[in-house]
């Protein structure tokens, strides 16, 4: 009998969560579906230089990052064709680009809503 394949396998996703507690279990539970985390981190200046590093093939994005919008980073992966999501107790999305279009998980997150939402995002 072969073992079941974990859903997000060989997958490399980017959080951007600048809540410990939150960044951590978004990244756990990632990671039992079998991704590569990439962060977290809690900016955007390090989201920005991860982005970087390699390819990416999502990414879960919180809208504001003490205080500083996570606009730029978004606009990146928009430029490295990086689909994305954003997990936010922020009910307001920002005018402008495509930002409206993509996917928003509301605080509190739960993890089978997350790991639905990152499949969705991946298989487009």
């Amino acid at each position: 009998m072969t073992p079941p394949t974990l859903p997000l396998s060989g997958r490399r996703i980017l959080v951007v969560e600048d809540e410990y507690l939150i960044a951590i279990e978004i990244e756990r539970w990632l990671q039992e579906a079998g991704a590569e985390v990439a962060g977290p981190v809690p900016d955007a200046e390090r989201a920005l230089a991860l982005i970087e590093t390699g390819p990416l093939d999502a990414a879960v994005l919180d809208i504001h990052l003490n205080g500083e919008p996570v606009y730029i980073v978004a606009d990146r992966l928009t430029e490295r064709g990086v689909p994305y999501l954003f997990a936010t107790g922020e009910v307001r999305i920002a005018e402008g680009s495509d930002y409206r279009s993509h996917a928003v998980l509301g605080k509190p997150i739960l993890d089978d809503e997350l790991l639905r939402a990152v499949s969705r995002l991946i298989a487009h």
